[in-house]
């Protein structure tokens, strides 16, 4: 019977590919919906990877995590360089990054850290930063920006950068007289490093020698600020990495109850959770429109089941008149609707991961989105299965018809 169900489908190979094609086109828009969202999550979720503890002043958890890591919003208050210090020797510390913010660069938002940045900070699946051109900064007046502000602004090696004061998209208070130099471009990585400029902890210092209350008061010569004290007062968060795991939760206690100071330290990967928690209503709105994609390949297979039943009634007729009895014929159909379904899921399988082998470079470096284009995962199978099951059973709707027709039915010049 499967030979009969190829030809047949191969004697009606126009509405048979056009239907497969459908299919296909369902199946990979359902499936690559499905490994986007997936991927997005997992990309949200892996924004920060290797990370053990974000200390920040005493705030809700979701408040530290967005202004820490996605530079979105302020924090409640500063934390003092001694707190830091006195921290960052606790003995089960590996290594920490500082983090200062409150200036930016034509929108974008200026970080003050220290070579500690490019050697452990991490995202994804625990990738480290990549320079995509020139090197680390090195110098007071030296920086390091992210992929999506050097293709915003056109920025290449060695150009002036000029910050503003504060966080706003428009600044009327420049450190003018204190410009940085651009050394380095990070490779992308699809998270708020991208849209960042990176300066060294003393450079923010130097720049604001000079302020008070937000106004410049006198205007120093790079060498006379380097030669002042750069150490600074306060920051506004640091990352923590342990050197055991099992002492993350010891030192998250102490830091939540650290006397000189109201502070907060935070698991990085539970709040994020928290927070794409926050977004569930627009990921399972993507599920129901991957969905109703399928829904409609597969009415579409069905009515052109139905359609051409009609024209095949004189096939059938004469299938049955050679000793094909009505379970052959249901058999029949529903094979073909079978093979249909099995086929379309494959050729859009095959057309998802070879767009994705294509694509994903490209996606990766204009979105920041990280597509791996391995075996599908458990949902994705589940997906696959449940497009199997449910063209299966829209083919035993034409089977059924086809059950019901009589040896003479069809042979009739009326039909």
């Amino acid at each position: 019977m499967l030979i009969l169900a190829l030809k047949s489908l191969w004697a009606r190979r126009l509405t048979a590919g056009l239907t497969l094609a459908a299919i296909a086109i369902s199946v990979m828009l359902l499936v690559g919906v499905e490994k986007v969202r997936v991927e997005m999550k997992e990309s949200f979720a892996r924004t920060l990877s290797g990370t053990d503890l974000i200390v920040g002043a005493r705030t809700g958890q979701i408040n530290l995590l967005l202004y820490s890591v996605f530079r979105l919003g302020n924090p409640t208050n500063n934390i003092s360089w001694d707190s830091y210090q006195r921290i960052s020797q606790h003995k089960g510390v590996a290594w920490t990054i500082p983090i200062a913010l409150g200036d930016s660069h034509q929108g974008f938002r200026v970080l003050g850290t220290n070579q500690d940045y490019f050697r452990h900070y991490a995202y994804g699946r625990n990738q480290p930063l990549r320079l995509a051109e020139g090197r680390p900064f090195g110098d007071t007046f030296e920086a390091v920006i992210g992929a999506e502000v050097a293709r915003t602004l056109g920025y290449r090696l060695n150009d002036p950068l000029i910050i503003a004061h504060g966080a706003g998209n428009t600044s009327f208070s420049l450190h003018d007289d204190l410009p940085f130099t651009l050394v380095g471009i990070l490779a992308p990585t699809g998270t708020p490093v991208d849209k960042t400029v990176h300066v060294q902890l003393d450079g923010l210092e130097a720049i604001h020698l000079g302020w008070q209350s937000g106004r410049k008061t006198q205007t120093l010569s790079p060498e006379q600020a380097r030669a002042a004290d750069l150490v600074p007062a306060s920051i506004t968060a640091f990352l923590v990495g342990m050197n055991n795991k099992v002492q993350v939760f010891g030192l998250q206690r102490a830091i939540n109850g650290y006397r000189a100071e109201p502070l907060s330290a935070i698991l990085p990967g539970s709040a994020l959770h928290e927070l794409w928690s926050l977004l569930g209503i627009a990921e399972k709105a993507i599920a129901f429109i991957a969905l109703f994609v399928v829904v409609a390949g597969l009415l579409g297979m069905l009515t052109t089941l139905l359609a051409g039943l009609s024209a095949r009634r004189r096939e059938l007729a004469i299938l049955r008149a050679l000793g094909a009895g009505p379970r052959h014929l249901f058999g029949l159909l529903a094979l073909e609707a079978a093979l249909l379904t099995a086929l379309g899921v494959l050729l859009g399988l095959a057309l998802l991961y070879g767009s994705l082998q294509l694509l994903a470079p490209l996606v990766q470096a204009q979105y920041g989105l990280l597509l791996y284009p391995g075996l599908p995962e458990a949902g994705e199978w589940r997906l696959i299965g449940l497009t199997l099951l449910a063209g299966m059973l829209i083919g035993l709707l034409p089977a059924a018809r086809a059950y019901g027709y009589s040896v003479n039915d069809g042979m009739s010049i009326n039909h």
